[in-house]
């Protein structure tokens, strides 16, 4: 069985806000304080205890530690050529995470990266070819899929899913692609974009899911799943925040229940015939135990497209 054969998929939960959580040794940065990919070949250790806190609580798919490894933001720590390694080793993470637990998926994590195309920070050439490299990097690594997340400019987006696309074309490939939106508290993605038009923009892509991720929380992402559950033909995936993050005596922090949270994307799961859910930013294993458990035994709810 693979990951496209499962009727309801749990992905992990959040990357950077756990890995400030977790004891790192300081020399591990190297002198690349916040480059959590850097961590994948400097503190193996430290990441495949964070990839197996999720794996104990019940996560179908684990997300690489991967979502700035590309040429173009490794750049900005003097990384640029370490591509390959840091992508490889963070599949490599995640595999010993999961070894002796079947039914464990890795999703290639491939984020925005700094730099948007719409905002003329980069060149659309560029860009994509900053994504193939990364993206061969993952699949020369054997993930099971891509996740390409926290999409915040449709150029940008488009481009990556072309870029994906290609690669996998070329070294004759078939592994899901995922796409998730980041749609801001404003109602739009942040260079305007809503999410209709998002979905008419990826629609002739043979992306395996569109969904939401990042910026708020479940609440603030309803109406735009009602949206995709009424005209998306495809797969459904969302992946919220634990709400909107508040600073407490100078620290950030989420503040939803893993009650909550589980609570909301199981009526989604019902209502608007979710399928991928997971979390982002703020997401512990204990959220995702609390929301393996509130869907075992759910089926997906029966959506009816409007042609």
């Amino acid at each position: 069985m693979g990951l496209r054969d499962l009727d309801l998929i749990i992905v992990d939960g959040a990357c950077g806000t756990n890995l400030q959580t977790m004891a790192i040794p300081a020399a591990a940065w190297r002198g690349c304080e916040g480059c959590n990919e850097l961590l994948n070949v400097s503190a193996p250790e430290v990441v495949q205890a964070l990839h197996r806190g999720f794996v104990d609580a019940g996560a179908q798919v684990l997300e690489t530690n991967t979502f700035g490894a590309n040429r173009i933001v490794l750049a900005e720590y003097g990384l640029q050529d370490q591509v390959a390694a840091i992508n490889a080793a963070a599949v490599a993470n995640a595999r010993a995470a999961a070894a002796g637990r079947p039914g464990v998926y890795v999703a290639g994590s491939v984020g925005p990266g700094t730099k948007l195309p719409s905002l003329g920070h980069i060149g659309v050439a560029e860009l994509a070819e900053a994504i193939a490299g990364q993206v061969e990097a993952l699949v020369a690594a054997g993930v099971d899929a891509l996740i390409l997340e926290t999409c915040q400019d449709m150029l940008q987006v488009k481009t990556a899913v072309r870029a994906a696309f290609d690669v996998l074309e070329t070294h004759g490939v078939d592994v899901p692609v995922m796409v998730s939106v980041t749609v801001e508290a404003t109602g739009s993605m942040l260079v305007g974009t809503d999410i209709a038009a998002a979905a008419a923009t990826l629609e002739p892509f043979p992306i395996f899911s569109l969904g939401l991720n990042c910026a708020t929380g479940p609440a603030d992402m309803e109406s735009h799943i009602r949206w995709l559950s009424q005209n998306w033909p495809r797969r459904i995936s969302c992946v919220p925040n634990q709400g909107l993050p508040e600073v407490v005596d100078g620290h950030t922090c989420y503040r939803l229940s893993p009650d909550v949270y589980a609570g909301t994307l199981r009526r989604f799961v019902e209502d608007y015939g979710v399928s991928i859910v997971g979390g982002c930013c703020g997401t512990t294993p204990a959220h995702t135990a609390r929301l393996v458990q509130e869907l075992r035994g759910v089926r997906v709810g029966a959506r009816e497209v409007i042609q």
